[in-house]
């Protein structure tokens, strides 16, 4: 929900609540992540508080209303996500789209759609977008993120909101990430549950760089008896990224930052990689991260983990 960046991204947060609690949208929103980790979820957060029949941003203030859990399934009918296309968001997904908002709303009275990594617009869709951004039709609203606003067509900037996040590098990210697991370790009478997750994360990791893939046979006993929830699946999967991370680490002759417990694992995972291996890893970890959001099939999701760290 929305209100969980209020502290990571106070004046976007700002600007976000103020456009939510008074109901007035721009047409078009450009979102420059500025390296922040988590830009795509603040956007579907701010996404859901506008669609909440409501206008709930904080989860503790929800009772009946079942609009964010339909819109996290991938199911509702007034938001569309567009991504590249292979190296470009081609026209055609443009035509697309047009066709498909051109239909009056099912749910609602108004319809969102987000375009991921804009700078990869093509000629031709950077065109067509323009088009629906010049003449923009009551209760549609646009929202483009982009890395690098300057690949941005000036032309679509200047017809966008631009909301700047508050910039963040690699290592502010790692550390943002690391506090919250030092702090489930400083906690742990209080956080047991979610402890639990994090060390039967580890376990299927370090099982998985011994058995390599026969760990598919064994996905069930190791992950699924115990990672059941979508927040579950998110902290296992955040706890296999630092963890990977503290091998980088040890492979670098760096200190181990968070998972000094686990120093003769560690060390027993470097001796079978190499940094490449580690980071490609981490990338297979990072890349299925993401489609955790969109209600995939969570045995088929640790089958693919499985399969692609073993094409490392």
């Amino acid at each position: 929900m929305l209100d969980e960046y209020k502290d990571l991204q106070p004046i976007v947060y700002k600007i976000l609540k103020n456009a939510v609690s008074k109901e007035k949208y721009s047409h078009a929103y450009l979102f420059e992540t500025n390296g922040f980790y988590d830009t795509f979820n603040l956007v579907f957060s701010f996404t859901k508080a506008i669609m909440c029949p409501s206008q709930q941003t904080n989860k503790e203030n929800c009772h009946e209303c079942h609009v964010c859990e339909v819109i996290e399934s991938g199911n509702f009918p007034e938001i569309e996500i567009i991504e590249p296309d292979g190296l470009w968001i081609k026209k055609g997904q443009m035509q697309e789209l047009q066709e498909v908002f051109s239909k009056k709303a099912l749910v609602g009275n108004k319809k969102i759609y987000i375009i991921k990594e804009a700078e990869k617009l093509n000629k031709q869709a950077a065109n067509s977008i323009l088009k629906f951004l010049e003449e923009p039709e009551e209760g549609i609203i646009a929202i483009l993120i982009t890395d690098n606003i300057y690949q941005v067509l000036e032309t679509i900037r200047s017809r966008c909101q631009i909301i700047s996040l508050k910039e963040f590098n690699n290592k502010s990210v790692e550390s943002t990430l690391s506090q919250i697991y030092l702090n489930l370790y400083n906690k742990k009478e209080e956080t047991s549950e979610d402890l639990m997750v994090i060390e039967k994360a580890i376990n299927f990791i370090n099982h998985y760089e011994e058995k390599n893939i026969n760990t598919i046979l064994y996905t069930q006993k190791l992950w699924h008896d115990f990672i059941k929830t979508k927040e579950d699946i998110i902290i296992g999967f955040d706890t296999m990224i630092l963890y990977y991370k503290d091998v980088l680490n040890y492979l670098s002759n760096r200190d181990i930052d968070i998972f000094k417990d686990y120093q003769k694992d560690i060390e027993n995972i470097a001796k079978q990689n190499n940094l490449k291996k580690i980071c490609l890893k981490l990338q297979v970890l990072t890349d299925l991260k993401e489609k955790i959001k969109y209600n995939i099939n969570t045995n088929l999701l640790m089958d693919k983990l499985i399969i692609q760290m073993e094409g490392v």
